[in-house]
């Protein structure tokens, strides 16, 4: 009798060790399901790492970066800096992608800087020429510019671009480039010449209050203080194809979306965000800047 319940306490014990064995296996990590996390619509999101941490899934690329017409923004861009490199009212590129705040830009984001009625791929191939130089009165220039019929002898190019003398402007004398006439924006001197890569403009000398004039006509497409670097500026857009911009000024005289003239007077000359008094003046053409030398009339 005790040798019968020994026997049968033995196999009740090793039935609870094997039992105890099989569910320490079934709970062992090496035998655990592989986990997918997926999104509200189902579509594959990013699964656990070793250390228990989700990976994010890789973001998907933009159908049109990279494209003709479309910006990507860099760290450190605002709309106002992409309207510049772009040639274009950041105001209109907010439109143009229902930009709800100005102010809040990712990087990375890719944005429309053409119309979204223009063909994003074509880019204007006209020849930059200059067709005649002119010398009249401020005053009488504005007016004058829009009914006057281009000269049936266009001056030859020279061979090579005019460099800006270091003397003041002759007064009223204006050059044609591109079927828009252009002058200098200031009467002093140049003291910083025009390079890629260190300045995208010219410098021009000054005392704090001289005048700074529009280089051609145009409409105001910013006015103010929020670009780093530029201090008070002014951006004028002349076409499709050209603006102009007039940085560290101490005054502003025009608003945004202001209609100005050629030689009106648009600010004066201060030293904001500059080392010294003097006008910064950039022309660029489709965003990129170009030499105003070849642009503006010799001195």
């Amino acid at each position: 009798m005790n040798f019968r319940l020994a026997g049968r306490s033995w196999r009740v014990w090793s039935t609870c060790v094997a039992a105890a064995v099989l569910l320490s296996a079934c709970a062992s990590p090496l035998h655990r399901a592989p986990v997918e996390e997926r999104n509200l619509t189902g579509s594959v999101g990013a699964a656990p790492s070793r250390n228990g941490q989700a990976t994010p899934a890789a973001p998907a690329a933009h159908p049109h970066a990279g494209q003709p017409g479309y910006y990507t923004v860099k760290p450190g861009d605002t709309l106002i800096r992409v309207g510049l490199e772009t040639g274009q009212s950041w105001r209109d590129i907010m439109q143009w992608n229902q930009l709800e705040n100005p102010n809040v830009l990712e990087v990375g984001q890719v944005l429309r800087v053409v119309p979204p009625t223009a063909d994003a791929t074509v880019a204007s191939t006209k020849p930059v020429g200059v067709a005649r130089v002119e010398s009249r009165p401020l005053e009488a220039r504005a007016t004058a510019a829009a009914s006057a019929p281009p000269s049936a002898t266009p001056a030859p190019a020279a061979s090579s671009p005019p460099q800006p003398a270091a003397a003041p402007v002759a007064s009223g004398q204006a050059r044609e480039v591109d079927d828009i006439l252009w002058t200098w924006p200031a009467a002093g001197s140049v003291i910083a010449g025009f390079d890629e890569t260190r300045n995208k403009g010219l410098g021009i000398a000054g005392k704090p209050g001289d005048p700074v004039f529009a280089a051609a006509d145009g409409k105001v497409v910013y006015a103010g203080s929020g670009l780093r670097g530029y201090g008070n500026l002014v951006i004028v857009k002349h076409s499709n194809s050209y603006l102009t911009a007039y940085a560290h000024n101490q005054a502003l005289l025009v608003k945004e979306d202001q209609t100005v003239r050629r030689g009106q007077k648009i600010a004066e000359m201060g030293s904001t965000d500059a080392d010294r008094v003097k006008l910064h003046f950039e022309i660029r053409k489709e965003g990129k800047p170009v030499d105003p030398a070849r642009y503006l009339p010799p001195r």
